[in-house]
């Protein structure tokens, strides 16, 4: 070692002229001793190697001796000078250049072994850090103008670093969090304010004694760039293992803002760069893991950091930008009036019958991944909006829609690769008799042309469908949903449309246990070939949901499409399977619904998750009946395969796969099931748990003999788990059946706080 304790002490008394015994101590990028004199004085020695510029290094003289004339100057460490009158002293060794410098001793506790945090030593953090950016005001060195990848200015550059997270959740909130920083800051943050800033005052580099700051060591990560990102910086390291991060980050901010003003536009933006700085932090340590680094600093913060960005992403960023804004004296940004107006414009301007959910109203403004945050400050997990299949805003998605649309979007008359990339990944996830994509704009435009296609290829007219399924908007659709055209101001059943028995395990007649139900069931739809066969018809289609979703969230009987199928093709028909709800992986044991049931459908009509929310749709079909559709008549749809459309469902594909979120369906669906069934044990309410993976239907009951539905009482419940930060919906003909359907990124412990919440409801009934 070039630099042993002894050598250091021969050192000192060459250039310093001072006996000392010296100790190493740990350190990040420099070496650190400790020494101590005869009369017991203690310093801190640094050795800086050639990575350490000498103008970086002058420029921390010069900013410690700028902070001598302050009010704080004895919270900062002070210079030794050596024989020749110099801070610094150059030394050489095997030919490289190495610099020495003694700084006094600091007294005080680290902030990070300060056991006990009070408010008043939050405040004191801030106010300290605002009194010493006050003094650099009129600092300057052109040394600190750098590029510094711990700058959060420029936090996205750790994008390039995602790709070392292994973990699929971890990965995706701090790729969540650097599109928000890119969304958000990157705009804004070159009209800020900028200074030359310590720039990381960190849990260990804050120095604590009798609840107030004692000192802040380290200028080693200094740089001019906004100022606001040294007081978001120690907001991050001081928010680390607190139970309330918001609460310290205010403190910090009131004090902040009374030794040093701040702007609405900095505070404004304190949210989403403090997330920033955790995730340069976490992107960084997975970048040294991916080296093999052994160097414990590389990694001394990565798991509280980790922590907090879970708790960060479960705040609504709007009540921190009202927290912070109020606690600076600045006007908040939540309005806590009621929505009249807004409802009043809504009912001029937009269509009367478009309903709106739940008894008190909710205006989202921004989702992310599982949660949605509304205007009030609060966030909620969504439970229940499966068309954002992969996530509210997933990064991967976002990012791949964004450069498409930024480089070309137009109809299909051009040739184009997206096109026939995604039809190619598409039907790979596809038995291969499947191998003709039509690609559309919603599911209920999907289900109109699979209609169409049927009719062509059967020469026939008929529809079996389910009673109280649902399959869309379009007047088609219409006509084939029961769940619509016999409800109130429904048009009733046309006569080409035919309803087969609700394949109900624990409604219908055929219970759960019988395990000839799905062929039981499954005869009422030859009953109805029989019927029209009497009339010479037959039925072009059948069509059916592979899991039922307005019908009650029903999984179908065993053998039940297989018995089905053979029975409609025997006839001449064509058989649909509508994925629209189910597909892409949420039910966790296969990759679609017709997979549980062991069947090949002729046509599959896909929508929702298939573009994450996105206007995406497609009907998949055989050869033969795509030759058979290629009359003459032209097909076209303006829309539908457009390359920003095509992009983003290769963009779902991706992030389905490479997250593994089938697996994840699979895993975090059971054990909500379970839970859930563990309730069903103590709450005589709830009489039925039953679906696959994130597929989920709770039937809620008065009574568990006579059957009668639970209302109003599910819709308490419902309001109940909303005021709790839990969105629920219902479904079924009777509308008793809790409708559980989360974005994939939904995990098991938003499924145990929904359980436990969901049994307080319950006790409260």
């Amino acid at each position: 070692m070039i630099f042993s304790e002894v050598t250091i002490q021969d050192l000192v008394k060459e250039y310093y002229g001072q006996t000392v015994t010296a100790k190493a101590l740990n350190g990040y990028d420099e070496l650190n001793f400790l020494l101590w004199n005869d009369k017991n004085q203690k310093f801190i020695l640094k050795v800086s190697n050639e990575s350490h510029p000498l103008p970086f290094l002058e420029a921390q003289i010069a900013i410690i001796q700028h902070l001598k004339n302050s009010s704080i100057s004895n919270c900062f460490q002070h210079f030794s000078i050596n024989k020749h009158g110099e801070e610094l002293t150059k030394i050489v060794r095997n030919s490289k250049i190495y610099y020495i410098r003694i700084l006094n001793f600091l007294e005080g506790t680290f902030w990070v072994d300060e056991k006990e945090k009070s408010s008043e030593l939050h405040h004191d953090l801030g106010s300290f850090l605002g009194k010493m950016d006050h003094a650099l005001q009129d600092f300057s060195h052109p040394a600190m103008h750098r590029r510094y990848n711990w700058d959060i200015s420029r936090a996205n550059e750790a994008n390039d670093n995602l790709k070392h997270i292994h973990n699929h959740e971890k990965r995706r909130i701090a790729g969540y969090f650097l599109l928000q920083f890119d969304t958000e800051v990157s705009p804004q943050i070159h009209r800020l304010r900028h200074a030359y800033i310590h720039n990381d005052a960190n849990d260990y580099n804050v120095l604590v004694q009798n609840n107030h700051i004692s000192g802040l060591i380290d200028f080693g990560d200094m740089v001019y760039t906004a100022l606001i990102n040294n007081l978001a910086i120690a907001c991050t390291y001081a928010m680390l293992d607190e139970k309330d991060p918001l609460a310290v980050a205010v403190s910090i901010v009131h004090g902040y803002h009374q030794s040093n003003k701040l702007t609405e536009q900095e505070v404004d933006l304190l949210y989403y760069l403090i997330a920033a700085r955790l995730c340069i932090s976490v992107t960084q340590s997975a970048y040294n893991a991916s080296l093999d680094s052994n160097n414990e600093h590389h990694f001394i913060t990565e798991k509280p950091a980790w922590d907090l960005l879970f708790k960060l992403i479960q705040i609504n960023p709007i009540k921190a930008q009202d927290a912070f804004r109020r606690t600076c004296g600045f006007a908040g940004v939540i309005d806590t009036n009621g929505y009249n107006d807004l409802l009043e414009a809504r009912k001029k301007k937009i269509g009367r019958n478009l309903s709106i959910g739940y008894k008190d109203k909710l205006k989202i403004v921004k989702g992310a991944l599982q949660y949605l945050y509304d205007d009030k400050g609060r966030t909620f997990v969504d439970c229940v909006n499966n068309p954002s299949h992969v996530g509210h805003c997933h990064p991967v998605v976002v990012r791949k829609m964004q450069k498409q649309i930024a480089t070309l979007n137009t109809n299909t008359r051009y040739l184009n690769d997206a096109i026939t990339d995604y039809a190619e990944r598409l039907t790979a996830t596809l038995p291969s008799k499947l191998s003709v994509c039509y690609f559309v704009n919603s599911g209920s435009e999907a289900n109109d042309l699979a209609i169409r296609m049927s009719r062509h290829f059967t020469k026939q007219k008929d529809i079996i469908v389910l009673d109280h399924a649902y399959h869309g908007t379009s007047t088609v659709a219409m006509e084939m949903s029961p769940y619509k055209f016999d409800s109130k101001g429904g048009s009733g059943k046309m006569p080409w449309i035919h309803k087969a028995i609700n394949p109900d395990l624990y409604r219908g007649p055929f219970k759960y246990g019988d395990t000839h139900a799905g062929e039981k069931y499954a005869a009422d739809v030859q009953r109805i070939i029989d019927e029209l066969k009497k009339e010479n018809k037959a039925p072009a289609v059948f069509i059916c949901e592979t899991l039922l979703g307005v019908g009650g969230q029903i999984p179908l009987p065993e053998n039940y499409l297989k018995t089905v199928y053979e029975y409609v093709r025997a006839s001449g028909g064509v058989c649909i399977a509508d994925e629209v709800q189910v597909g892409f992986g949420r039910i966790g044991d296969h990759f679609w619904g017709f997979e549980l049931q062991d069947v090949v459908p002729d046509i599959v009509v896909l929508g929702k998750p298939i573009g994450n929310g996105h206007p995406l749709a497609a009907v998949v079909v055989t050869e033969e009946i795509a030759d058979a559709f290629n009359n003459g008549l032209e097909y076209f749809n303006t829309f539908g395969g457009n390359p920003v459309s095509m992009v983003t469902g290769l963009a779902v594909l991706d992030v389905i796969q490479d997250e593994e979120m089938q697996q994840h369906a699979l895993e975090v669906g059971q054990h909500l099931m379970n839970g859930l069934k563990e309730l069903m044990l103590k709450h005589p309410i709830i009489s039925d748990v039953r679906g696959h993976g994130l597929f989920i239907g709770a039937e809620m009951v008065k009574d568990r003999t006579t059957m009668e539905p639970a209302i109003p009482e599910i819709d308490i419940v419902v309001e109940k788990m909303k005021a709790n930060g839990y969105l629920l919906s219902t479904d079924g003909p009777l509308h008793n059946v809790l409708k559980i359907k989360p974005p994939m990124p939904f995990n098991k412990q938003n499924a145990d706080e929904m359980v436990k919440l969901l049994e307080i409801a319950l006790s409260e009934l």
